[in-house]
C-alpha cells in the first residue's frame, strides 16, 4: 500500500480488520517523508504489521527510483519513528523460519531454538550368505530392530530480526498480489508499471483470474500450448492465483454495491488484498501473527 495516501487508503482494509488509530497515521506520514528522502526511495509502501507477544513490528518496503519491478528493501520500527534495515532474506534463512514454530515476541535480539529429530537406518554391509545363514540373519534382525535405527539431532537456531526478515519473504513470495495489466514486459525483458493501465472491469475484478502473484513467474512455462496460446505474452507473464493449490485458499469479496474488491489469503491469515474496479487504486497489507496456517488443505 503506497504511503501516499495512507490514511484514507487503509480504510479500505477497515473490513478485515486492519486499523491503524489517528495517532499511528500521523506518525506514519511524518516519519516516512523522512525515511523515503534518507534512502532515497523512488516508492514507499506500507507493508503491515506482525503482532508480537510484548512488542509489534511495523513493516514498510522501498523501491530505488531506477524501474526495478521486484527490487525492495525492508524496514521495521515498534514506535512508528525509528525504523531499522532488515538484511536479504537468503535461501536458507527462508527454509530455517518455515522450521521455527512460535509467536514473535518483539525483541529484535530474541533467538529462537529448535531441535529437529531425524530418524535414519544403520548402513550395513551385508556379504553374501547361504540361505540358512540368511534365515537366521533374517531373525536377528527382527530382535534387533529397535537398535537399528539412528536418531539425529540438530540444533536450528535463528535471531528475530532474521527471521521476521525470512517470513516477510515469505509471505511475499505466497501472497503479493497485482491486478492483470498492471505491469508489463517489454521486448528487452524489463518488468514496468503500465501507465495505461485505468483499472479492471466489475466483472473482471470479481474473478481470481485476473489477478497475478507479483514476483518472478514459476509456473508460467509448464501451461500447455492450447493454453499459452490465448495469452498476452505482454501482460500474462506472471503466476495466476486461481491456478494456487489448494483449490480454496483464496477468499474474494465485494463490497460498497461493488466499488470495491477484497481478497483474502486464508494460508497467510491477515494478509489482504483490495482494489477499486474502473480505478488504480490497489494495494495490500498485512497485520498477523507472522505464522502459516499449514492445517488449510485440511480445513477446505
Amino acid at each position: 500500500m503506497n504511503v501516499r495516501n495512507l490514511h484514507l487508503n487503509i480504510d479500505f482494509l477497515g473490513s478485515s480488520g486492519v486499523v491503524l488509530s489517528t495517532e499511528q497515521k500521523s506518525t506514519l506520514q511524518s516519519s516516512l517523508t523522512v525515511v523515503q528522502h534518507n534512502e532515497n526511495f523512488g516508492d514507499l509502501y506500507f507493508w503491515g504489521k506482525i503482532l508480537g507477544l510484548n512488542k509489534d513490528y511495523y513493516i514498510i518496503q522501498g523501491t530505488p527510483k531506477e524501474p526495478s519491478a521486484f527490487e525492495r528493501k525492508t524496514l521495521y520500527s515498534q514506535d512508528c519513528m525509528n525504523w531499522g534495515l532488515l538484511i536479504p532474506a537468503t535461501e536458507d534463512m527462508k527454509k530455517q523460519a518455515k522450521v521455527i514454530t512460535g509467536r514473535f515476541t518483539g525483541d529484535p535480539a530474541y533467538e529462537f531454538e529448535k531441535t529437529i529429530i531425524s530418524v535414519r537406518n544403520k548402513e550395513k554391509e551385508t556379504p553374501e550368505l547361504s540361505v540358512e545363514a540368511e534365515e537366521e540373519e533374517e531373525e536377528e534382525e527382527e530382535e534387533d530392530d529397535d537398535e537399528s535405527l539412528d536418531l539425529d539431532q540438530k540444533t536450528v537456531s535463528m535471531k528475530e530480526e532474521d527471521r521476521m526478515a525470512a517470513v516477510i519473504a515469505n509471505i511475499d513470495a505466497d501472497t503479493a498480489l497485482v491486478p492483470r495489466g498492471a505491469y508489463v514486459l517489454d521486448s528487452l525483458g524489463k518488468i514496468y508499471k503500465n501507465r495505461l493501465f485505468e483499472g479492471l472491469s466489475p466483472f473482471e475484478a470479481s474473478k481470481l483470474d485476473y489477478y497475478f502473484h507479483f514476483r518472478k513467474p514459476s509456473f508460467v512455462d509448464h501451461r500447455t500450448l492450447i493454453v499459452r496460446a490465448d495469452l498476452d505474452r505482454a501482460i500474462d507473464f506472471m503466476d495466476n492465483i486461481s491456478e494456487d493449490i489448494p483449490r480454496g485458499c483464496w477468499s474474494i469479496q465485494q463490497e460498497r454495491g461493488g466499488s470495491l474488491v477484497t481478497i483474502r489469503s486464508l494460508y497467510w491469515v491477515g494478509y489482504t488484498f483490495y482494489h477499486m474496479p474502473r480505478t488504480t487504486e490497489y494495494g495490500s497489507a498485512y497485520v498477523g501473527t507472522g505464522e502459516k496456517n499449514i492445517d488449510l488443505p485440511f480445513m477446505l
